[in-house]
């Protein structure tokens, strides 16, 4: 099977070395002051988003692998050596949602279960060859489909190949290594001058055309965003991504990155305050190479707190509007409970440790009791 160019993938790998290497990560600071909230000026945000941040390194990675034609992947820091990179499968088009059906287990060889494994979350869902109108015949072959099931298993399996022999071919066996362990994706390490940077590789379906009809968004008799934004996101679809052995998980990356488009054309400080939010995540409250928060919660903290206050006035003192998103932080965090924007059942911190979570809670709260930020 042949899905996935190894050419394309090389590419990825080559391009993720040479980023990490050369570009670093300076992100982390030696020497710390303390400055309140009341002393806070524009000014001085801007400084420790500036003394802290590299948004150039990510604009450089983008850049770099968007050029990798036909190579289109999606990437996504979840910390500040921890990747989610999406990479596109070919070979699908013409997706329509299927029917409700008995749906089918396998084990690792396709032989099939008597019993369910686990019903899908509503992140998830199966899918069949059948739900799309053309399909390249690699997706019919048995290393990847049992019974006219995608098993996103298999998939994997053959993705891991691909990976392992792009490592080999471009002579990368000396800077990166696939990680072992218990996680569906293939993890990648990546060993760079200072220290090691991990990688998860996501090979993902992409579903441009349409939007899923179990995601009844936006609720009725919301303010934000405006119809002619939601029209926009739900115009650019969703993803699959082969991330667990039976389901495919829904992704919403494209609508995520439309919703932050444009956030501030009102002139607020939603923007800045999600940039600032995140960087004390890195600083103070949740840091390390695995932490329990990633970027992607805080999106999400952002997006609820958007919807909840969706006027102008609502975000025109920096002050109110951080202090807001981070009460609301503290409260998921608390009550190990944080919505999906998209599909307001799901708890993003359903599987999270829940020791890690409350300490994580208790610097918020001594935060909000005395709001300061570091700054160099």
């Amino acid at each position: 099977m042949e899905i996935w160019c190894p050419k394309q993938l090389t590419g990825c790998l080559s391009v993720l070395v040479f980023s990490t290497i050369s570009g670093g990560f300076p992100w982390r600071s030696t020497e710390d002051q303390v400055l309140t909230m009341k002393q806070l000026t524009e000014e001085a945000v801007e400084q420790y988003i500036h003394n802290k941040d590299q948004p150039t390194l990510l604009a450089k990675w983008a850049a770099l692998l968007q050029g990798k034609r036909p190579f289109h992947p999606s990437i996504q820091v979840l910390a500040p050596n921890q990747f989610l990179i999406t990479v596109p499968l070919f070979g699908l088009s013409g997706y329509k949602e299927g029917q409700i059906r008995h749906w089918r287990y396998y084990t690792a060889h396709g032989a099939s279960l008597l019993s369910p494994v686990r019903d899908p979350e509503d992140l998830q869902q199966w899918l069949e060859v059948e739900q799309f109108s053309k399909s390249l015949q690699q997706w019919h072959e048995k290393d990847v489909n049992i019974q006219g099931d995608l098993v996103p298993a298999k998939v994997l399996a053959v993705f891991r190949e691909l990976v392992e022999k792009s490592i080999v071919s471009c002579n990368l066996k000396d800077k990166v290594s696939i990680l072992e362990g218990f996680s569906s994706m293939v993890r990648v390490a990546v060993e760079t001058s200072d220290y090691q940077v991990e990688v998860e590789l996501a090979p993902t379906i992409e579903i441009p055309t349409c939007w899923p009809r179990k995601v009844k968004w936006p609720r009725c008799f919301k303010r934000w965003p405006c119809q002619e934004k939601v029209q926009c996101v739900k115009s650019f679809g969703f993803d699959l991504l082969a991330s667990s052995n039976y389901h495919w998980d829904l992704s919403f990356s494209r609508a995520e990155r439309i919703l932050m488009e444009g956030l501030d054309e009102d002139g607020g400080c939603r923007m800045m305050c999600f940039r600032v939010m995140r960087q004390m995540k890195e600083d103070v409250w949740c840091s390390g190479s695995k932490p329990v928060l990633t970027s992607f919660h805080l999106q999400m903290v952002l997006f609820w707190t958007c919807e909840k206050y969706p006027h102008s006035k609502d975000w025109c003192c920096f002050r109110t509007g951080f202090l807001r998103m981070v009460q609301k932080l503290h409260k998921c965090v608390s009550q190990h409970f944080l919505k999906h924007y998209f599909i307001k059942d799901t708890n993003l911190l359903k599987y999270a440790n829940t020791n890690d979570l409350d300490t994580v809670a208790g610097r918020l709260s001594v935060f909000l009791e005395n709001p300061v930020l570091p700054l160099d």
